[in-house]
């Protein structure tokens, strides 16, 4: 069964999926390959709705296909059918880490240039980080304070699972 890295944007699931696996599974980037275009994109032509049942039958695709390890979008955990599918997963491993280092991390990370991020006050965004960690800590099976740790210590934490 797959280690899921669940967690908000910036906590540092991509990242420790390339140390975990060179060939993890980023959703996200899947997801940029099939549709041809950047995720700011889709949302700003198709909608968030429409991302979502992208990023859904992505998650089912990726369990039924059995990989290692997965690195899905902080929203995977807003759709109920993806919280079902997680829930049913054996390691979903939240990467927590408070708002205020997240946010600093996203503000200053400007190669990635996320959607729900520029199109929010830090007020509405807090909200909706807020809104999703009932989701994250309901559904992980192991839970990983990460905002003092290194990304090879949190990648040694998790090959030790």
């Amino acid at each position: 069964m797959a280690k899921i890295l669940l967690g908000f944007m910036g906590a540092g699931k991509t990242t420790v999926g390339r140390l975990l696996d060179p060939n993890f599974h980023d959703m996200d980037e899947l997801i940029v390959e099939k549709i041809g275009m950047s995720i700011n994109d889709f949302f700003a032509q198709e909608g968030e709705d429409a991302f979502r049942r992208l990023e859904a039958a992505m998650l089912e695709s990726l369990l039924q296909d059995e990989v290692d390890i997965i690195s899905p979008g902080g929203g995977i955990v807003v759709n109920p059918h993806n919280r079902e599918l997680l829930e049913k997963n054996p390691h979903n491993i939240y990467l927590r880490v408070d708002f205020d280092t997240l946010y600093e991390r996203i503000e200053n990370d400007v190669a990635m240039q996320r959607p729900l991020f520029l199109n929010n006050s830090r007020e509405q965004f807090k909200e909706i980080f807020e809104g999703r960690l009932p989701f994250y800590e309901r559904i992980a099976t192991h839970v990983i304070d990460v905002a003092d740790k290194s990304p090879e210590e949190i990648a040694e934490l998790i090959r030790c699972l």
